[in-house]
């Protein structure tokens, strides 16, 4: 996947990586893609929702070992 910008919100608990995620993607073009790591377990699901509320695409979740990566394609 060939990700536009890269966010480590790594130590920061909710909702910072929420916050940092929507002012990167607010300096993105549309269709580009933000990858954000996080070691927030809460992530999973603060992202979640915060793809259906904002409309940008939640293209992938997963984790590898403490982090959970996120990757979204702005509206």
């Amino acid at each position: 996947m060939d990700v536009n910008k890269k966010l480590d919100t790594r130590g920061l608990n909710c909702p910072l990586p929420i916050l940092k995620a929507k002012k990167a993607l607010s300096e993105m073009q549309s269709g580009e893609l933000l990858e954000v790591v996080s070691t927030d377990p809460g992530s999973m699901r603060d992202f979640q929702a915060f793809a259906r509320q904002t409309g940008n695409e939640l293209v992938e979740q997963s984790n590898a070992g403490q982090d959970f990566v996120h990757v979204l394609r702005r509206r």
